[in-house]
């Protein structure tokens, strides 16, 4: 059984920095390119980050560009969002995702879903 489990959500004032990490488990982690959504209150779930297989290519929505990392660990399992110089328009629940075919911007692409983590930004 495929898991995806996120964590390192929480509440930050505007200008700080949070670090999001998606445990996997039940998939060869190796072989997927991981990706990071979010979706805010009363609008569509967006695209923020993808990486791939290798983590040697990664791409980002443009609203997050140059504040958003994102990178992971095939030893561990796991992918990671540090995001910087955060915003209150950051303000959303983060899903991570799993893709057995390549990294992508659109949400199709992924098979497997995590629960999401909350993360809030104060102004």
């Amino acid at each position: 059984q495929v898991q995806l489990v996120e964590s390192g959500g929480g509440l930050v004032q505007a200008g700080g920095s949070l670090r999001l990490s998606c445990a996997a488990s039940g998939l060869s982690f190796g072989f997927y390119a991981m990706g990071w959504f979010r979706q805010a209150p009363g609008k569509e779930r967006e695209f923020v980050a993808a990486v791939s297989r290798a983590g040697i290519s990664t791409y980002y929505a443009d609203a997050v560009k140059d504040r958003f990392t994102i990178s992971r660990d095939n030893t561990k399992n796991t992918v990671y969002l540090q995001m910087n110089s955060l915003k209150p328009e950051d303000t959303a629940v983060y899903y991570c995702a799993a893709a057995r075919t390549r990294a992508a911007y659109g949400g199709s692409t992924y098979d497997y879903w995590g629960q999401g983590t909350q993360v809030t930004v104060s102004s």
